[in-house]
């Protein structure tokens, strides 16, 4: 299902609050955390944000990368950072939709965290070879069930949002298919290219480049509705209805971040995210931009972990 955001205007609403709200060293930087490497899609939409956020709050706002652990290293530095504003998470569906259900041990919880705002959500792009491969998903279906769990994809690990939204789409489709591990998109990519894998399950960023490079055929994207940079690839949904399978990006602060220094973010994040440029280069790479206020974010981490969690807690995902 898409879950809307409800929107609220919020032109006006950084000026409704004083400089000084963002912790007592204004002057100092904000730092958004990015808990995974340089140059994927989290660590542009993050860059894109910040840089528009310094003008608006008169305050640097810098990204720093500490990937590592399935998003576990940096989630747990900001959860544990002082609440005070200057220290951000930029967190996607790993962090709090799989981590929380799926790793023992998990240093820190959904609590640990005050949700400052909703960036963007995405769909995954379903990709099959060019030459030889099933031409949309009716062909891909029949092809699965004949040949059950032959067929491969590649994924970045058996419990990253890319094979976990594939195991929720065979299980509607009723298929079964091999997931093949690779470390990183580039490299299940430069398998795939070199016809070791028969499909791939990306996100927008690199499946957006293979389908406009003609290197493999995009059939589908988990969506509900289609991608506004791709209208001649159907949703998912167009061929089992209501199903979608969406993650997401949002910023977050640790708890107890004082509610006037999360407002001030969300204002000016809000602010950022009607900038032509970085919803130009969002709706490029397949996003859905969204925003809103911290409260609607908190209602759609709630109603994210309602869908996902009684699925991975289903499915046979290694914990």
């Amino acid at each position: 299902m898409t879950f809307p955001i409800r929107r609220r205007p919020l032109l006006g609403a950084l000026a409704l609050l004083p400089a000084p709200a963002l912790a007592q060293g204004a002057a100092r930087p904000i730092t958004v955390v990015v808990p995974f490497a340089p140059g994927g899609s989290t660590d542009i939409v993050t860059r894109l944000l910040a840089e528009r956020m310094t003008a608006l709050l008169g305050q640097t706002v810098q990204v720093e990368n500490r990937p590592g652990a399935n998003t576990v290293i940096g989630a747990e530095y900001v959860a544990r950072a002082r609440p005070d504003g200057q220290t951000l998470l930029m967190a996607a569906g790993t962090t709090l939709t799989i981590n929380p259900v799926i790793v023992p041990n998990l240093p820190y919880k959904v609590d640990d965290f005050a949700p400052v705002m909703l960036a963007t959500t995405f769909p995954f792009g379903i990709i099959t070879k060019l030459a030889g491969g099933p031409v949309d998903v009716p062909a891909w279906v029949a092809a699965a069930k004949a040949r059950p769990g032959v067929m491969t994809y590649g994924t970045n690990g058996p419990t990253t949002l890319t094979n976990v939204a594939m195991l929720m789409v065979m299980e509607r489709l009723g298929i079964t298919m091999q997931d093949v591990t690779y470390r990183g998109d580039s490299a299940q990519l430069a398998a795939f290219l070199a016809g070791d894998l028969d499909m791939l399950i990306v996100a927008g960023g690199t499946a957006q480049p293979v389908h406009r490079n003609r290197q493999g055929r995009l059939i589908a994207w988990t969506s509900e509705r289609r991608v506004e940079s791709t209208p001649e690839v159907p949703s998912i949904a167009q061929f089992a209805p209501g199903l979608e399978v969406l993650s997401w990006f949002g910023m977050l602060a640790p708890a107890r971040t004082p509610a006037d220094v999360v407002q001030r973010v969300n204002a000016a994040a809000n602010e950022a995210l009607q900038d032509a440029r970085i919803r130009d280069r969002l709706t490029t790479d397949g996003q859905f931009v969204a925003g809103g206020t911290p409260d609607d974010f908190a209602n759609f981490l709630k109603r994210t972990d309602d869908q996902w969690r009684p699925i991975l807690q289903r499915l046979d995902v290694p914990r």
